[in-house]
C-alpha cells in the first residue's frame, strides 16, 4: 500500500480490479484505494499471476503493508503475508479474507470464513429480523428463513444456533457492530476474534424510509465535523460588505481576459480570497492554530479553500497565498478545485494542519449566511454567501440599494476574543470594498 503523503498513515481499498488467479501486465490497474479525501489506482508494476490478496474490499490497510502477492503459479508467497514483518501490521478483524492460493497453474479458494448451507444467498431480511439480528450479533444472511420466499423473520434469528465465541471474541462483540458467522476457524468451530464481521447495515427498502451504508468518505467527513464541533468553542460573526468595487473588478477582469492581457477568469471568490488574505496579514492571531493551552502563529498564509466533490467535501490548501497575485491566486484555486474533482490532489493539502485559515463559499447556491464549521487546529473559518440588494445611505441623505456579500466569521473562542474577531471581520469587508487592482 503506497504512502500518498507524509500525514496519511492508512488508505481504504475501495475495489480490487484483480483476483487471485488473473495474469497481470504492467500497468494494470489492480486495485483502487482513497485516502481521507482523495482515490487512486495501483498499477501493476510487474507481469505476472496475481498468486495471493491479503485483504477484502473496503479495508483499511496501513501503508506499506503488503496487499496482494503478483508472481508464477506455485511460488511460495507466505513470507509476505503481513502478520509476517512488523512493518507490515496485521490487518484488523473487520472482513479480513484469507489468502487464496495458486497451484499448478488454477486458482483455489480457501475455505469461505463465514457460509451456512440452508440459507439463501441475498434472502430478503425483514427490518424485525435486521435489529433482532444485531443485537445478538448474528449475521442474518448466514441464517435459513422460513417466511413467504425465504425471507428472514424474526423466530429464524432466535432459532439460530451459533459456535460458542471465544473470550477474545466475547470482548469485540460486546462493544457491539459486529456479527459473528455460524461456526469460527477456531478448535471445534469456535468463533475467534478474527472470524467477527463488522455489521454494516445493507440498503433496504422496507415501508416508507430507506436504511443505506454510508461511504467510507462520508464516515471520514462526519467524523471530523463531530470532533470539530466537541473540541473547540466555536461561535460565528455575520457582517456585510459592500460589494460594488468587487463586482467592477470581475467585469475588468473579464474584459482583460478576452482581450489577452490576463491568462485566467478571474472570479469573485478569487477576489474575495485576495481580500482575505490581506486581512490576514494584519491579524496575525487570526492565522493560527488553536493547540489547547498553546497557539501557532504562521507568519505565511496558508489559505484552504472548501471544494464541493460528488465524492464530499474537500478543503485543500494553497501554501503562501500571500506571494501570490490576483492572476496566480486565481489559477492556483482552480488548480486544487480541478484535482479535488479528479481524485488527484496531494494529500499532504488536505491536512487539515496544512491550511492556517480557511474560506468556503456558499454564494454560488444562493446562500446569504451560514454558520461553517472550523477545521480544526485552525482558528477560524470565513463563510461567503451570495450577493444581495440591501438599503445603505450613499450620502447627501440618499438612501439606494447596493450589492451587498454576506460575510461568516466562524472562529474559535478559546483563540480569539469577540472583539478581534468582529474587527478582522470588519477589515475583511474594508479590503473587499477597497480592493485595488490592476490587469
Amino acid at each position: 500500500m503506497p504512502r500518498q503523503g507524509q500525514s496519511v498513515e492508512s488508505c481504504i481499498v475501495t475495489e480490487f480490479k484483480k483476483k487471485v488467479g488473473d495474469k497481470v501486465a504492467v500497468g494494470d490497474v489492480l486495485f483502487s484505494y482513497e485516502t481521507d479525501k482523495a482515490s487512486f489506482d495501483e498499477e501493476s508494476k510487474v507481469e505476472g499471476t496475481v498468486l495471493a490478496c491479503f485483504y477484502s474490499e473496503n479495508d483499511e490497510i496501513p501503508c506499506l503493508s503488503n496487499v496482494m502477492v503478483i508472481g508464477e503459479p506455485g511460488e511460495s508467497f507466505e513470507e509476505f503475508a503481513p502478520a509476517s514483518g512488523a512493518a507490515a501490521p496485521a490487518p484488523a478483524p473487520s472482513e479480513t479474507v484469507q489468502a487464496q492460493v495458486v497451484e499448478e497453474g488454477k486458482a483455489v479458494a480457501a475455505e469461505p470464513e463465514y457460509g451456512n448451507a440452508a440459507a439463501v444467498p441475498g434472502a430478503p431480511v425483514s427490518p424485525r429480523a435486521r435489529k433482532l439480528a444485531r443485537e445478538k450479533g448474528i449475521d442474518p444472511e448466514l441464517v435459513a428463513g422460513s417466511g413467504p420466499g425465504g425471507r428472514v423473520i424474526a423466530r429464524d434469528i432466535e432459532a439460530a444456533q451459533g459456535a460458542p465465541l471465544s473470550g477474545l471474541a466475547k470482548a469485540i462483540a460486546g462493544a457491539g457492530g459486529w456479527q459473528a458467522p455460524l461456526r469460527g476457524s477456531g478448535p471445534g468451530g469456535m468463533v475467534k476474534g478474527s472470524d467477527l464481521k463488522e455489521w454494516t447495515p445493507a440498503q433496504t427498502s422496507d415501508g416508507d424510509f430507506t436504511v443505506e451504508k454510508m461511504s467510507n468518505m462520508r464516515k471520514l467527513i462526519a467524523k471530523s465535523m463531530y470532533n470539530s464541533l466537541q473540541n473547540s468553542a466555536q461561535l460565528t460573526h455575520m457582517l456585510g460588505a459592500d460589494a460594488r468595487t468587487i463586482q467592477a473588478l470581475r467585469k475588468k477582469a473579464k474584459k482583460a481576459l478576452e482581450e489577452g492581457r490576463i491568462d485566467a477568469n478571474i472570479t469573485i471568490n478569487d477576489f474575495v480570497c485576495y481580500a482575505v488574505i490581506k486581512a490576514l496579514q494584519k491579524f496575525p492571531k487570526v492565522n493560527s492554530h488553536c493547540l489547547g493551552d498553546s497557539m501557532r502563529i504562521f507568519n505565511t498564509v496558508n489559505l484552504g479553500c472548501a471544494v464541493d466533490t460528488e465524492r464530499g467535501l474537500m478543503v485543500p490548501c494553497i501554501p503562501h497565498a500571500e506571494k501570490l497575485d490576483i492572476t496566480s491566486l486565481s489559477k492556483a484555486l482552480k488548480k486544487v478545485a480541478d484535482d479535488c474533482k479528479k481524485g488527484s490532489i496531494n494529500p499532504d493539502l488536505l491536512s487539515a494542519e496544512a491550511a492556517s485559515f480557511t474560506v468556503s463559499n456558499l454564494g454560488g447556491f444562493g446562500v446569504e449566511w451560514f454558520t461553517p464549521v472550523i477545521n480544526i487546529p485552525q482558528s477560524g473559518i470565513l463563510g461567503v454567501g451570495t450577493i444581495v440588494p440591501r438599503p445603505k445611505d450613499i450620502g447627501g441623505g440618499v438612501i439606494a440599494f447596493v450589492p451587498y456579500l454576506g460575510l461568516s466569521l466562524t472562529y474559535d473562542h478559546r483563540a480569539l476574543d469577540g472583539g478581534e474577531a468582529t474587527r478582522f471581520l470588519k477589515q475583511v469587508a474594508v479590503e473587499i470594498e477597497t480592493l485595488d487592482v490592476e490587469f
